[in-house]
């Protein structure tokens, strides 16, 4: 009976201390706008507040001219609301969503858009039909790589998280330096898959990538428990993507692939609009089924003016490591067709094997554990191309001859 009590008043209490919308506001009127004086609440720089289980998650308003002295604002909501009953995890995010409005004469340094309730409005930033301004538009993160590549799938399952790896690795084999991103905040494989179970470092207010096999890695799953569910909306799946590209010390790198989750949903859409993606690589198997979905994947890339580089049949036949008889379980061709059928370049297939599943699980690519192995052999010829792709000149247009 004692028992039942306690536990009864332990749901009472939890449930007394569940974070709301309105007592983190107020919390966050601790913390002064270092531009008006004011407290962040009133100056309007909250654009909105998500609380969801004792996840927190605030988008706070600024421009590009003022990100750098916002950043410790951004620093100070996050410790704040971290220390918050009920909080589990706090992520505050810059965004220029609402662009800033010319400031009045006489302002100097005062937030543009703080008037008028702090609505920022969009002029400037993107213009009619998503036309950029001119000078007003956030900048593309990841400048000091070369070429970035997306490895999209339109549904899970087809193996594309191995594909990534195993293709960054194949790239950094032959002398590139290479990084790797897990996009996939809802389930991040990167840490299974390369065999990190450690936290990233941090340096001057970043995250140092951390080293595996070559590359140079980040990965959600690096900050949480490999059990914990990331149990977040659009916005906050948005602003922890943006974190990992803009907020990691990635330095200079020839190429990086970016390990997209399954779909064509906030993460794609966040990717191909702040990063300069040099194109995509689509992975499917060879059921229908997946083809269907790989199409749907090139059709969003397409629809977001990023390349389709090529297609990937994974899983493409089965190999018996007893006596090399070769089966097609799943079918065969089916990517190549499609990509005759879609108008762009079949890469190459990856066998289902045995090697490429216990490797995997172990930490190690196949790529590394196996490179004379006909998987590995299979990922290098597929990145030999890509790379070949990404070097050549633009296609120039045809040539006018006058006889």
């Amino acid at each position: 009976m004692a028992r039942l009590h306690i536990d009864r008043l332990r749901k009472v209490f939890k449930h007394m201390n569940e974070p709301t919308e309105r007592s983190l506001t107020a919390a966050l009127r601790a913390i002064a706008d270092p531009a008006s004086g004011r407290d962040i609440i009133t100056a309007g720089l909250v654009e909105t507040i998500q609380v969801e289980r004792g996840l927190v998650h605030v988008a706070l308003l600024t421009d590009r001219a003022h990100a750098a002295a916002m950043e410790p604002v951004r620093s100070q909501v996050e410790k704040l609301l971290a220390a918050q009953p009920g909080v589990i995890n706090a992520t505050a995010v810059l965004t220029a969503h609402r662009a800033a409005a010319a400031p009045a004469a006489g302002h100097g340094h005062d937030h543009a858009g703080h008037g008028q309730a702090g609505q920022h409005g969009q002029a400037g930033q993107h213009g009619q039909a998503g036309q950029h301004g001119h000078g007003q538009e956030r900048p593309m993160l990841l400048p000091g790589v070369r070429a970035v590549v997306a490895v999209a799938s339109g549904k899970g399952g087809v193996g594309k998280s191995t594909v990534a790896v195993n293709l960054a690795v194949a790239l950094a084999q032959m002398g590139l330096a290479v990084g790797l991103l897990d996009a996939d905040v809802f389930g991040p494989s990167l840490p299974r898959l390369l065999g990190l179970s450690r936290k990233p470092d941090l340096q001057d207010d970043k995250m140092v990538p951390i080293p595996a096999w070559g590359l140079s890695t980040m990965s959600i799953g690096y900050l949480v428990e490999e059990e914990t569910p990331m149990i977040w909306r659009g916005p906050m799946v948005m602003g922890a993507l943006e974190q990992m590209l803009g907020l990691v010390a990635w330095g200079r790198l020839d190429i990086m692939i970016i390990d997209m989750p399954p779909g064509t949903g906030d993460a794609q859409l966040t990717v191909a609009q702040r990063v300069a993606l040099a194109g995509a690589v689509i992975v499917s198997t060879p059921q229908d089924i997946a083809l269907i979905d790989a199409r749907r994947g090139v059709r969003m890339f397409e629809r977001t003016n990023v390349p389709v580089l090529g297609l990937v049949e994974n899983m493409s036949y089965y190999c018996c490591p007893e006596c090399g008889h070769r089966s097609e379980i799943f079918g065969h061709g089916g990517a190549r067709l499609e990509a005759e059928r879609l108008g762009t370049e079949f890469l190459g297939e990856v066998p289902l094997l045995l090697d490429i599943r216990t490797s995997s699980d172990a930490g190690t690519p196949i790529v590394a554990a196996d490179p004379e192995g006909p998987a590995a052999q299979a990922f290098a010829a597929i990145a030999r191309r890509l790379w070949e792709k990404l070097q050549a000149p633009a296609a120039a247009g045809p040539k006018i001859v006058i006889e």
